[in-house]
């Protein structure tokens, strides 16, 4: 046995469901089912569209919901969390299907719940959450877009190859419908949205969506219209089944299972924190969230189930119903399996244009035009990274836009970071204390003429010195002439890395050459160990050129000064 297995225990026994979860199932049990109830009857054609968008199909959807939204609930970190399936995920697992076919979806499943419980088990999920607004923004109105255009083929009525891109398959049925346009389906998933979206406005709070499906299904049937539907669902859940399981392509699968469980990471943590932000007293817990959003991805696969994630149109559902712990998010997916297995024939009439309306009407509520554009317009940086994010998750996939968003986002902070940083030459009163020029009076003024006779020049480091910075600092610095004594004032410095200390160790040589002296003062703590790195400044130290105040390296300077201008003394 490790010595890290005490460790071990003590982490799974924070992941895992302890007695405050029980005590919280009780407080509230009718209303807990009654909220659950409410979500269930908005999450089911949610579920059999997703299951249907995802290549899959229905009965994937509903076993998605049913399975992981149970163990999501009993082992993650909010109290109000649903999961499920998810638009954003149909985007990432279509191009995994048009490569390796349903199977290679379940493995991908399987795959990213253990990287996902790996990264709870490191305590990382607090990180997850570190992604900028503007980033955020442009990828929900990107996947806005491509759940849209994934519901193409089903609204034009046509047949069409899944392509690993959405804008092709979105084309190819676009020209087959042109080839041969009929109009049923189009009325019938356009209608749909524009009916769920009116409603919505006029009465919101029904369950609008179920009851389009049923109203149109109905008519769907008693007209005898020839659509596409759903098909019927098997009656009641999948046995339990490894046969999807194919080792040989392992490899192949660790990027889209990396991806999955990236969004997955992202879309829980994000949910969880608008359930938060919705009640008073609510605090999920990020790393035991991704735990059980790891467990359920985990075991949704071996039933046939689709890679979940939490929802956050189904959360929010469930905390403006009254939900006040797991047992609502329990109960939504009991009264799903509820109906898979007494009315799966019934759902099986459902026709797809029908839930691609639905689809689309959920697109249209997925962005917040305020939103979107109080984002754009908070800073040009803001609007390039929304712009990068948009396209990018559009135009190629979810995961290389969260990478482009990201990276474009840290180099403009890291460019307004390195912005604030500066050297500032000072003007000193009669103690030796550093005074800005604006605020300068005459007397700091008459300091200052008298140390530049003295030749002695004190500067102030402020903001971070890292590498984004140093280049400027070591051109500012260097740029110094006609100058016998060099200060450097390191109290203000907020941060300074291996290249910023570099940056001063080359500066200070450069300045040795010339035959300019430096001396640093007011040098914290915790910078000490990265600059005494540099031979050029650890010498510094060894000769007594540091001082803990700017005024005893200003004493030291004119003492300096005051022996070379009289040798004899």
């Amino acid at each position: 046995m490790t010595t890290d297995t005490p460790a071990f225990r003590t982490r799974l026994a924070a992941l895992l469901p302890g007695p405050k979860d029980l005590r919280d199932a009780r407080r509230a049990p009718l209303t807990d089912l009654l909220a659950g109830v409410t979500v269930a009857v908005v999450a089911l054609p949610l579920a059999l569209a997703f299951g249907v968008a995802s290549g899959l199909g229905a009965a994937a959807g509903l076993t998605t919901a049913v399975i992981a939204g149970i163990v999501a609930a009993v082992f993650g970190g909010s109290n109000l969390q649903v999961s499920g399936p998810t638009g954003a995920m149909t985007v990432v697992l279509l191009p995994i299907i048009a490569q390796h076919g349903a199977g290679g979806v379940l493995m991908v499943g399987v795959m990213a719940g253990l990287v996902l419980v790996v990264v709870a088990f490191t305590g990382a999920g607090r990180y997850v959450q570190m992604l900028p607004a503007s980033l955020l923004e442009g990828f929900t109105a990107g996947i806005a877009v491509v759940i849209a255009l994934q519901q193409v083929p089903s609204l034009l009525g046509v047949e069409v190859p899944v392509h690993e891109q959405v804008l092709a398959t979105a084309w190819d049925a676009l020209m087959r419908w042109i080839a041969s346009p009929t109009w049923i389906e189009p009325a019938m998933a356009l209608g749909t949205a524009v009916a769920i979206l009116t409603l919505n406005r006029l009465r919101r709070g029904l369950p609008w969506p179920l009851l389009l499906v049923v109203v149109l299904t109905a008519l769907s049937w008693m007209l005898g219209l020839q659509t596409a539907r759903i098909g019927a669902l098997p009656a009641g859940l999948p046995a339990p089944s490894g046969d999807f399981l194919d080792w040989g392509v392992l490899g192949s699968l660790v990027p889209s299972a990396v991806a999955v469980a990236a969004l997955g990471a992202l879309e829980s943590l994000l949910s969880a924190s608008v359930a938060d932000g919705m009640t008073v007293g609510e605090q999920h817990d990020p790393d035991r969230e991704l735990f059980g959003q790891g467990l359920a991805n985990i075991v949704v696969p071996f039933f046939g189930g689709v890679p979940a994630t939490a929802a956050i149109a189904r959360t929010a559902v469930n905390v403006r119903a009254g939900a006040r712990s797991r047992t609502a998010a329990v109960t939504h997916s009991l009264v799903l399996l509820v109906v898979v297995l007494v009315a799966g024939a019934v759902v099986g009439e459902i026709p797809l244009a029908v839930l691609a309306g639905v689809l689309l009407a959920t697109c249209v509520g997925m962005v917040s035009m305020p939103t979107v554009r109080a984002t754009v317009r908070a800073t040009r940086g803001d609007a390039w990274v929304f712009l990068a994010t948009f396209v990018t998750t559009v135009a190629i996939d979810v995961i290389t836009a969260v990478i482009v968003g990201f990276a474009l986002a840290s180099l403009l902070t890291l460019k307004a970071v390195s912005d604030s940083a500066q050297v500032r030459r000072q003007h000193l009163d009669d103690d030796g204390v550093a005074r800005e020029l604006p605020t300068a009076s005459a007397a700091d003024f008459e300091r200052e003429r008298e140390l530049q006779r003295e030749r002695i020049v004190p500067y102030r480091l402020e903001g971070p010195l890292f590498f984004g910075v140093a280049r400027r600092f070591l051109v500012d610095l260097t740029a110094i002439d006609q100058t016998r004594v060099v200060i450097l004032r390191m109290g203000h410095l907020s941060a300074v890395d291996a290249t910023g200390a570099q940056a001063i160790g080359e500066a200070v040589a450069e300045l040795r050459e010339r035959g300019i002296v430096v001396m640093l003062s007011a040098v914290r703590p915790g910078h000490e160990r990265a600059l005494r790195q540099v031979p050029g400044l650890r010498r510094l130290w060894d000769d007594g050129r540091v001082f803990d105040t700017t005024p005893e390296a200003i004493a030291a300077a004119q003492r300096l000064v005051r022996e070379e201008a009289e040798p004899g003394a």
